[in-house]
């Protein structure tokens, strides 16, 4: 895997990546390489930077989600970033592909989730549970094929494993969610964020990118994404 490939904005103060499917975000228990620590170590090598080079983790994906990221280079950076997530300034929207056909072809999902952190699993409860925190977001169907539903997901709370726990809390499952859904070892997890949204934490500009699944990406594939959403997209070549 090539960073530089992985790079598809990069100035003073952020990075914005393409994290592939199956890479952590940071380094987790695993030791497998992840984003973060990839990127640190890219920067030190093609800068010749000494000693340990900062790399501000903002926000995250999960592992088996693949899409764009954008990382801090500077403390300053960060610390705005993460001002703008707590703030509701920092839209992400999602595409994935789910078992099932929704009720409604449009809809806003609200539970409140609890992480079990022995087995890694987030479970639905009742809103008054101890640690239970609001999820909110907002899904539309783009399109269907045979049992699967091409949606577009568009984030309003950022809680781990929200997407795949609340899709799955209306019967429609993220294509090969092995957690949540049906339990197939063949099948990447069909959730990708393709859209990243916000202030340029320094100069203010709106920053707004696109990064489609690669087209050969299953169950992608299936569908026409370039119909519904004809967005300018960043090219994948890794």
């Amino acid at each position: 895997m090539n960073v530089e490939d992985l790079i598809i904005y990069e100035d003073n103060h952020i990075l914005v990546v393409i994290k592939p499917q199956n890479v952590p975000s940071q380094e987790d228990i695993s030791k497998d390489k992840d984003m973060l620590s990839m990127l640190k170590e890219y920067i030190k090598v093609r800068d010749n930077k000494p000693g340990n080079v900062f790399v501000g983790l903002v926000h995250r994906l999960d592992r088996p989600t693949g899409g764009v990221m954008v990382f801090a280079k500077t403390s300053k950076a960060a610390s705005r970033l993460s001002d703008q997530i707590r703030n509701g300034d920092f839209e992400k929207n999602y595409l994935a592909v789910l078992n099932g056909i929704p009720r409604e072809k449009r809809g806003h999902l609200v539970h409140f989730l609890k992480k079990n952190e022995v087995d890694n699993l987030v479970s639905i409860v009742p809103s008054l549970t101890t640690g239970a925190k609001k999820a909110e977001l907002d899904y539309s169907v783009l399109d269907t094929k045979d049992d699967l539903s091409l949606v577009t997901v568009h984030l309003l709370t950022g809680r781990g494993h929200q997407i795949r726990v609340q899709m799955s809390a209306i019967k429609c499952p993220v294509f090969g969610d092995q957690k949540y859904g049906v339990k197939d070892e063949k099948n990447n997890l069909a959730l990708w964020a393709y859209n990243l949204q916000f202030a340029h934490p320094i100069t203010k500009e709106k920053m707004n990118f696109v990064v489609y699944p690669p087209k050969e990406l299953h169950p992608f594939n299936q569908f026409d994404i370039d119909r519904f959403l004809n967005l300018k997209q960043v090219p994948l070549d890794y």
